[in-house]
């Protein structure tokens, strides 16, 4: 079980929702905090392995987060880790399941915490967000309110 997971309906192809959530460049368009991606060492796209960073803000603070792709099948699920400085953050993943009756699906999006207690402390107070979890929980039903807005605008 994760640590927050959120789902939500979208009238729209599993592959369509799956091409929005693992195009990491578009995340900043979805989530309240993430405000930017970009592919490192080489890496173009979604696939196992394939590197980024990510810039966030909340209110005046501003930081960066690395990841990698540890999951990518298309049309199905798509997750990646995310360290700082070399400190094991967390690991963000998207579930897909398909309608089983029609062209929809549902998305699913889960947060699983990897930092230590101290570093949750440490995080927390450096950033103004002692609970995590409920943050990043409205976080989540914020951006996937934006991707299903998106998935149901492209396939009309």
């Amino acid at each position: 079980m994760s640590d927050a997971e959120v789902s939500v309906h979208i009238d729209a192809p599993a592959d369509a929702v799956y091409s929005l959530v693992s195009d990491l460049t578009r995340m900043g368009e979805w989530s309240p905090e993430c405000t930017k991606v970009a592919w490192r060492d080489g890496a173009t796209g979604p696939r196992v392995g394939a590197t980024f960073r990510g810039w966030n803000s909340r209110g005046p603070l501003r930081w960066f987060t690395d990841g990698k792709v540890s999951a990518a099948e298309p049309g199905r699920s798509f997750a990646f880790d995310v360290t700082s400085f070399g400190i094991g953050v967390a690991r963000w993943g998207y579930g897909i399941e398909p309608d089983g009756d029609g062209p929809g699906c549902t998305l699913t999006e889960t947060w699983d915490d990897h930092r230590s207690t101290v570093f949750k402390k440490i995080t927390g107070l450096a950033i103004g967000v002692p609970d995590r979890r409920a943050h990043n929980t409205a976080g989540m039903e914020a951006t996937l309110a934006k991707i299903k807005a998106a998935a149901e605008a492209t396939s009309g």
